[in-house]
């Protein structure tokens, strides 16, 4: 038997940078807003005691991947003959900052927590999670949430949920160079989450990327033409609000070429929380083939 699970997309609505930290980590406030849409994975069970990782796109599959390395997170605790065979589904575009990376490994902790009958509850997984990145846990609680610190201290928020154009311009930005950049804005004052909910929301990313990449500047200009918009995370992707799927087609029909765009609605729950909740797993275990 195969268990299908949802590695849905985020968008932060604005990203504070409050400060580096000792360990070279940084202080942030942010808000991250679940999404409708993302990757989808397959996960066969077996007892071959191996995991094998399978995708269309040939650089996600293998062991250089978060879901692996999820994995075998689990695989420590599990019995030597707990075995699994995972196929990704790749939809969300890579270093877009939607966190594609993140939801696919809370998606394997979930889904593997499962078949092999571990029992560890959504804090643990969400422990676990932050070993591989500082997203995962939110995805691994999956639902829309205040998140401080490096991003693991979340407080889950109710937003009114929202129609989002998310438009990825042809380029990569890796995380890492960002954050490690000289120039990073890393002194945004620290203030609360009601004062956050009604002030205007920014990026302290997205003056440094729009400079760097000039093309997400340039895909933030045509954007704009239609809706105000942002970057999430790190970029490249940047995203809008508008009031309904019909006028967000519209700008979506006039992408740009060098662009790749999808719309998504905004939950407050994840559709992978619903999927572990609202259906009924007892007769799936580690057997199951």
């Amino acid at each position: 038997m195969t268990l299908t699970l949802p590695a849905v997309a985020k968008l932060n609505l604005f990203l504070h940078i409050t400060g580096k930290r000792p360990d070279g980590y940084h202080n942030l406030q942010t808000l991250f807003q679940m999404l409708d849409t993302g990757d989808v994975l397959h996960f066969t069970p077996n007892e071959s005691g191996e995991i094998n990782l399978s995708c269309d796109i040939a650089e996600l599959a293998g062991q250089d991947n978060l879901i692996y390395r999820a994995a075998m997170l689990l695989k420590s605790l599990a019995s030597a003959n707990a075995g699994c065979q995972i196929r990704l589904e790749k939809h969300l575009p890579m270093g877009g900052g939607l966190g594609g990376g993140s939801s696919d490994a809370a998606t394997t902790l979930h889904a593997l927590n499962l078949l092999w009958q571990l029992q560890l509850t959504t804090a643990e997984l969400a422990a676990l999670g932050l070993k591989l990145g500082a997203d995962v846990p939110v995805f691994v609680h999956g639902q829309t949430a205040f998140a401080e610190g490096v991003g693991e201290h979340l407080q889950p928020v109710s937003l009114p949920e929202k129609t989002y154009l998310v438009v990825t311009p042809a380029c990569h930005i890796s995380t890492a160079a960002i954050f490690q950049h000289p120039d990073l804005k890393r002194d945004t004052p620290k203030i609360s989450m009601t004062e956050l909910l009604s002030s205007p929301w920014q990026n302290d990313c997205q003056p440094l990327v729009e400079r760097l990449y000039p093309i997400v500047a340039i895909t933030l200009q045509w954007l704009l033409e239609y809706a105000p918009c942002r970057m999430t995370g790190t970029g490249a992707s940047v995203f809008a609000e508008f009031p309904d799927a019909a006028s967000a087609q519209h700008a979506l029909a006039n992408l740009p070429a060098n662009c790749r765009g999808f719309i998504a609605r905004g939950v407050n729950r994840s559709p992978l929380l619903a999927a572990l909740t609202d259906t009924d797993y007892s007769n799936l275990s580690r057997h199951s083939v």
